[in-house]
């Protein structure tokens, strides 16, 4: 990996970049936080020096900096995409949390930009980074499992206070944007694919109008069904399921895990269930890492974030679609 670190500004000072993502660019080895931007410069100012970051200013100052080489973008989700094509078209590589685009249209025009620019943009899925997963990867890979027959997902929490971005609608608020994303990508990781085809069912709070609950089912090749849900007002549930010919494995929590926790897998064999402890690991660094080295690669470079950006964009596009129509749709019917 090229020695000099990769400079980032980061766009919006959300609870998600002061938990996760800031207190990894401060431990990491290949990145370096330069600035904060915030609506307030008050709030910036404070964040930045909680940091260790030099300057703050608005976002236009942190797009503008030439001391910037890359940025993190933790705004309501309504605005990833405008702020995202904003920095890919100042020349900056972009980390952008999840759901980076809120239609399949958006992630295109994000992608498009991104690759003309020639700069880097990934969408801010971590989890997918952490060492449970990748020992559930590695378990597939060998053959722990056997055939995989079907995948059951769930991201549930209580109901969200109403003055919550999460229960704007103009904000992008709701279940489906702000929780469905995550079984849905694991589903994708664990199978190595898109699905054939995507059902989904919207349930939305009457008086927001956001999602509130969300079930989908999403074939795979072969008949092989992914059933996930995602829900405001529940109790707490992070977690998948892989039922396999030879065996079962089943996460303690898959998603939103902070990094001081340790992990559980659930390995149920030769009717036996064993208990894997995990140890804590940051899933936002290792992220950022492995973004900051793909940066340094250049040409070089064999990860298609772009890509994975895309078809997880896709999917959920599906999903709505099969929503609003009342119908199974097809992964190729979204173009």
């Amino acid at each position: 990996m090229n020695s000099r670190k990769i400079r980032f500004g980061v766009l919006g000072t959300s609870r998600v970049a002061i938990k996760g993502m800031l207190p990894a660019m401060r431990d990491s080895e290949y990145a370096e936080l330069v600035m904060v931007g915030s609506r307030d410069p008050e709030k910036a100012k404070i964040v930045a020096e909680q940091f260790g970051a030099k300057a703050w200013g608005t976002y236009e100052d942190v797009l503008s900096s030439p001391e910037i080489d890359a940025i993190y973008i933790s705004l309501p989700n309504a605005l990833h995409e405008e702020w995202s094509v904003k920095a890919l078209e100042a020349g900056k590589h972009v980390i952008c949390e999840k759901p980076a685009a809120t239609s399949y249209d958006s992630g295109k025009r994000m992608v498009e930009v991104a690759k003309r620019k020639r700069v880097r943009l990934i969408e801010g899925l971590m989890f997918r980074h952490h060492p449970q997963n990748i020992g559930v990867k590695k378990w597939i890979r060998d053959g722990v499992l056997g055939d995989i027959l079907r995948f059951d997902g769930c991201f549930a929490y209580a109901m969200p206070d109403k003055s919550s971005n999460a229960m704007n609608k103009s904000l992008g608020g709701g279940s489906f944007n702000d929780q469905v994303c995550y079984p849905v990508a694991a589903s994708r990781m664990i199978f190595g694919g898109e699905p054939d085809s995507v059902f989904c069912k919207i349930e939305n709070d009457q008086g927001t109008g956001v999602s509130i609950k969300v079930h989908v089912m999403l074939m795979y090749a072969g008949n092989k069904p992914a059933f996930i849900s995602s829900l405001f007002g529940s109790y707490y549930q992070s977690t998948y399921g892989i039922l396999g010919t030879k065996a079962h494995v089943r996460m303690g929590r898959a998603y939103a895990v902070p990094r001081g926790m340790e992990t559980k897998t659930f390995l149920d064999k030769d009717d036996n269930v064993e208990e894997i402890i995990v140890p804590p690991a940051d899933h936002f660094r290792l992220m950022l890492d492995d973004f900051c080295g793909e940066i340094s690669k250049g040409a070089e470079s064999t990860k298609d974030y772009e890509g994975d950006l895309l078809a997880q964009a896709r999917v959920l596009e599906a999903a709505r679609i099969s929503d609003r129509e009342k119908r199974m749709v097809k992964f190729s019917e979204v173009r």
